[in-house]
């Protein structure tokens, strides 16, 4: 049965609880005593988390009789009287509860978070402008309130309570002789922590602003084209992985190289830490004769307070001046950071980072390939154009040798005719000659015959033997001359016909070599077009390798995402279970077979019960029914 407070025997200490201050109690193991209709704690349940419910003097009294037990009365040292130190601890704790009756609103700095069995315990401190401390505080969030708290203020900005950002709590001061001051906190503005974050962020921004560097990355011109890439991030961040796939299909194809560096991305100091990794990596890829086109930084989605480490003005200033462009690709869309803002180009998530510069290139390739395609037209109609421009040469040499050969043939039948009249002319020449002649030798054979007449009968014999000798050379030389105007005639018509035979040589051979360059001509540039056709089959059997490539690896991802997404499944699946259920504080109802009560219907007075938590069973037993129960 229940004791009575106060009770120094009893094991079942009630508690002085309101309504509104149930859930807390309940939280830290408080029972609901149906008969009395109040809280108490169980036995064995340390006494300490529930000071402010307790009656009043409970555990000092209880205390005071403990010290008794071993002390008859006061310590007395050398006259010296003294009281116990709880007894002195006790009242400051009064002094405290006095002071301190609501709870009271009050700036910290989170430096550690622990949680136990669902309570949060919080190490809080304030520091001045240079970061020393001024004061320091354990805080702590009862089971029950932070159930509910943590989860509205991380849904209200984004923030995990952690180490390393500043709140504005509602806590209330509380002194245990056992376990000394601490506050219990039951509220969290969160309007506050977003503020102090984005003042932050103001005054980076505004320095970078004043010192003319803010939008200096972004006035780079965007590159051309993706050769080279330096990516920074985390060496487990939850992007990579994806990032790292794609990437690694653009460089298997030797598309575009990527140099990682790694680095913390949160905590103390990271912002000096990412600007020199940075810098490092870009001395590497100088040291390997290579100038990155870009700078990427990526990591994985997270808390805003874990994403706030980034804001940090080395970081910024870093990449404002660093010369070459930046792509970020930090968190999700929902988040912004400064080096988001300061960078040339920004992308929500790491995966839309790399697809960007899969994007850029395939634009390169796809213009690389028109251009491809216009210049093989263009070559294709200067072809076609040029083999017009052989066959109509060809045309014109077949027609200037022919009549080149028609020219030939009428000059030497003009030769051959003029050869003919000039023969013809001297032989009528010669004939009238000879004729002349024949009137001369008559005239005077007429002549010497007269005289011979006329003088003496004598010389008629001489006359006319003289007559007849003149005759008969007279008709030799005429033969004579008729065989040189013959023969004359003669070789200057062979003289001739060898002339036109070598002019007809000459115009052969000059069309043969013309021919010879025109076919020459054309074989090249049939060459030329069947080169031209094996490399653009070989470029199109290079795209077909690709593209099946490109859809096997897809597949394999697909087929990669589904598993684990099945596997995460099964984990969830196997995960639930009664054990985990009664670790969030339930218990587990039996009746004597065995078998799990979910209904006060299934209950009969009297009726034993096995109840199990998840530390232990014991047995009750049913008293009475009285419907539903609701504290």
């Amino acid at each position: 049965m229940p004791g009575r407070a106060g009770d120094a025997a009893v094991s079942t200490v009630f508690l002085n609880v309101t309504y509104a201050e149930k859930d807390s109690v309940k939280a830290l193991g408080a029972r609901w005593n149906v008969q009395l209709r109040k809280w108490y704690v169980p036995e064995g349940t340390e006494l300490a988390p529930f000071a402010r419910w307790l009656p009043d003097g409970l555990i000092p009294d209880a205390q005071v009789l403990a010290a008794t037990a071993e002390n008859s009365g006061p310590y007395e040292v050398a006259g010296i009287t003294g009281v116990p130190l709880s007894q002195l601890l006790g009242r400051v704790r009064g002094l405290v509860q006095q002071a301190f009756g609501q709870a009271v609103w009050t700036l910290v700095d989170v430096s550690g978070v622990q949680a136990r069995n669902g309570h949060v315990y919080l190490e809080l401190a304030e520091r001045d402008g240079t970061g020393a401390v001024l004061a320091q505080a354990r805080g702590i969030i009862w089971a029950a309130r932070a159930a509910q708290l943590l989860p509205e203020f991380n849904r209200a900005t984004g923030i995990e309570v952690a180490a390393g950002i500043k709140l504005l709590v509602r806590a209330r001061p509380v002194f245990h002789e056992r376990f000394g001051l601490s506050l219990e906190i039951d509220a969290i503005d969160p309007d506050y922590s977003l503020g102090d974050l984005e003042a932050r962020k103001k005054q980076i921004r505004l320095r970078l602003q004043q010192e003319g560097v803010f939008t200096a990355n972004q006035q780079l011109p965007a590159p051309w084209d993706f050769n080279h890439v330096l990516v920074l991030s985390p060496e487990q961040a939850a992007g990579l992985g994806d990032f790292r796939a794609e990437a690694q299909r653009l460089q298997h194809y030797g598309l575009c190289r990527f140099t990682y560096v790694h680095s913390r991305f949160q905590g103390e100091g990271v912002g000096s830490e990412l600007a020199t990794a940075l810098r490092a990596g870009l001395q590497t890829c100088r040291d390997a004769g290579v100038q990155p086109d870009a700078v990427v930084i990526i990591r994985g989605g997270g808390a805003v307070n874990d994403l706030a480490w980034l804001n940090d003005y080395e970081l910024a200033h870093a990449i404002c001046t660093l010369g070459i462009p930046v792509l970020t690709g930090i968190g999700h869309e929902r988040d912004s950071t400064l080096p988001d803002e300061v960078a040339h180009s920004r992308f929500d998530t790491p995966s839309k980072v790399i697809a960007g510069i899969e994007q850029r290139i395939v634009q390169r390739a796809r213009e690389a390939r028109d251009a491809f395609t216009q210049t093989r037209t263009q070559a294709m109609q200067a072809l076609q154009h040029r083999r017009l421009q052989l066959e109509q040469q060809h045309t014109q040499v077949q027609q200037g040798a022919q009549r080149v050969l028609a020219e030939a043939r009428q000059h030497s039948g003009q030769w051959f005719a003029d050869v003919r009249l000039s023969a013809l002319g001297q032989v009528q020449q010669a004939r009238r000659s000879s004729q002349g002649y024949m009137e001369q030798a008559r005239a005077q054979a007429q002549q010497q015959l007269n005289v011979a007449h006329g003088q003496v009968p004598m010389l008629l014999a001489q006359i006319r033997s003289r007559a007849e000798a003149m005759l008969a050379a007279a008709r030799a030389g005429s033969r004579l001359q008729l065989q040189a105007i013959v023969g004359q005639s003669r070789s200057e018509l062979v003289h001739g016909r060898q002339q036109v035979q070598e002019q007809l040589s000459a115009v052969r051979h000059a069309a043969d070599r013309q021919l010879q360059t025109a076919r020459q001509q054309s074989h090249t540039r049939l060459e030329q077009v069947l080169q031209l056709g094996r490399q653009h089959s070989q470029t199109c059997s290079a795209q077909i390798h690709h593209d099946l490539d490109s859809i096997r690896h897809e597949a394999r991802r697909s087929l990669g995402q589904a598993r684990l997404h099945s596997m995460a499944l099964f984990r969830e699946i196997a995960g639930q279970g009664p054990d985990k259920t009664l670790s969030r504080g339930f218990a587990l109802i039996r009746n004597p077979q065995g078998q799990p009560v979910s209904s006060v219907s299934a209950l009969q007075p009297g009726q034993l019960l096995d109840i199990e938590f998840k530390d232990g069973r014991f047995d009750a037993q049913v008293v009475a029914i009285k419907g539903a129960i609701t504290p």
